[in-house]
């Protein structure tokens, strides 16, 4: 497929979506202008089902233009670090709704953390103008290629290699603070160094991103869930236990019969981010057979839990380790539709120096989540 006629098919998807933001216009414009393509490396990986396999351009552009436009939703792999992806090209929708969120206007200062590719920074750039993007990437190979990519465009930004928890110390506070990866706690470096009423935006969790604003006294950070997508987290992050390395061959500590629906957990998103906030620790992951929902729910450490569901259309929940997570996630959502069922977009974080907590509804009344460490 030829890259120009990918980038429009893209551009009108998007739009056949709404995923254009109207009061942002210039995004838009400035993705136009900054076509990602131009900050996509040579090679790129794709899944094969057993593994990341390497597509370069100059063997099969055709193919390497798929992915690089995919479709609004889907991210680009960049690297790939002993066999996991450790970067990538984020999915163009994101990187709209994401900008969208910041809130960004012309002769804005903007501390971006984690370049990557350096797209993200350069059509922030486009906004912010000249000399006012910042952007700190801790891989020095990923931030020398931002680099040239950036410098290809003309577009004048400063790309450091550093660690962005620390944020980057300024003598004037940012405007504007973005993150590009997933953080589970928000560093308090970042609110820090933005000025009061600034904008920070970041994913949380690897499940969603908010937009925080800061108070007018410097003291605390807060406001709303903005989008849902999955986000990699921060360089360094352990990888995580699969469900098979935590059962293990573990003996089923309980067993019984569910007669509860199952099918939000495939399908529900607000349900899914609301057990997540509840019980952090915690991996779903849920799927439909001919027999109906099964789901496999495991803390990472010890604790595991199974549903089953049988051809005679019953569900059995099998449940082992010192924790009875099927019970803990029955509960909270439980406690979940008893508060409302609040939406993804009912939610909000507060940050401070010492905690931060998810709120639901309203930061001072609503019900709240401390996050974890």
């Amino acid at each position: 497929m030829d890259v120009v006629e990918a980038r429009s098919r893209l551009a009108v998807e998007m739009d056949r979506r709404g995923q254009w933001p109207q009061r942002a216009p210039w995004i838009r414009l400035a993705v136009e202008s900054t076509p990602r393509d131009e900050f996509a490396p040579d090679r790129l990986w794709r899944w094969d089902g057993d593994g990341y396999v390497p597509v370069d351009r100059g063997v099969d552009e055709d193919a390497w233009v798929a992915l690089v436009y995919a479709g609004p939703d889907d991210a680009a792999v960049t690297q790939v670090v002993d066999g996991v992806p450790t970067s990538s090209l984020s999915c163009q929708a994101v990187v709209v709704d994401m900008l969208d969120s910041l809130l960004l206007e012309p002769g804005h200062r903007v501390l971006e953390l984690g370049t990557g590719t350096g797209w993200n920074a350069a059509l922030a750039a486009r906004r912010a103008g000249p000399g006012n993007v910042v952007s700190v990437e801790v891989d020095p190979g990923l931030a020398e290629g931002a680099r040239k990519a950036l410098a290809a465009s003309g577009l004048d930004l400063c790309v450091e290699v550093g660690d962005g928890a620390a944020g980057r110390p300024s003598e004037r506070l940012w405007d504007r603070v973005i993150s590009t990866y997933a953080v589970e706690r928000v560093p308090w470096a970042w609110i820090a160094q933005a000025r009061p009423g600034g904008r920070v935006v970041t994913p949380w969790g690897r499940l969603g991103h908010l937009a925080l604003t800061v108070a007018d006294d410097g003291g605390s950070a807060s406001g709303w869930v903005q989008g849902l997508a999955t986000f990699m987290p921060a360089r360094g992050t352990p990888a995580e236990r699969g469900f098979a390395d935590v059962r293990g061959d573990a003996e089923v500590g309980e067993e019984r019969e569910v007669v509860r629906d199952l099918a939000p957990l495939c399908d529900d998103a607000h349900l899914l981010f609301a057990l997540r906030v509840a019980l952090p620790e915690l991996r779903v992951r849920a799927a439909r057979d001919a027999d109906g929902v099964n789901a496999w729910i495991h803390d990472g450490d010890a604790s595991w839990a199974v549903y089953s569901a049988s051809a005679d259309g019953m569900t059995t929940l099998y449940q082992g380790g010192p924790r009875r997570l099927g019970d803990e996630v029955e509960t909270a959502w439980d406690r979940w539709i008893a508060a409302g069922a609040p939406g993804l977009y009912d939610h909000g974080m507060t940050v401070t120096p010492d905690t931060q907590f998810v709120w639901a509804y309203d930061s001072d009344t609503g019900p709240r989540w401390p996050t974890t460490t």
